[in-house]
């Protein structure tokens, strides 16, 4: 492998890492909007507090995914860096699907949080 080749690849290596870094950001802060949307909807709706938990859980586990994303990041850009070096590049997929799977299931536990709260039935006017 020529040094020029080598160099592309290293430059490379490095763009998916801040592909996977500028992910990491994105989940952090669709997490933290989501759960500050919870506090939102108590302030505007006293009768929304069953929705608060479940955004404010969602959130904090996109949080959680999106540091762990940067970690996991780091891992797979020093896993290539040494391959590239030692001229023994191989891919993984592991990573790839598992990200996508949680990400999937995430995004799925946030469409509830779009549904109208339950509301009470309007007053009909009438005393009994």
């Amino acid at each position: 492998m020529t040094r020029l080749d080598r160099q592309r690849e290293h430059q490379a290596n490095e763009r998916t890492y801040l592909a996977w870094l500028r992910t990491s950001i994105s989940l952090i802060a669709f997490g933290f909007a989501i759960a500050r949307f919870g506090l939102f909807l108590r302030q505007m709706q006293p009768q929304a507090m069953t929705t608060l938990p479940r955004s404010e859980l969602l959130g904090m586990s996109l949080i959680g995914l999106g540091i762990a994303t940067i970690g996991l990041a780091a891992w797979q850009y020093n896993r290539a860096y040494w391959q590239i070096e030692r001229g023994n590049y191989r891919p993984t997929r592991w990573v790839i699907w598992m990200i996508t799977i949680v990400v999937i299931l995430l995004g799925s536990l946030s469409l509830p949080l779009l549904l109208p709260p339950d509301q009470p039935p309007p007053p009909s006017g009438r005393e009994p």
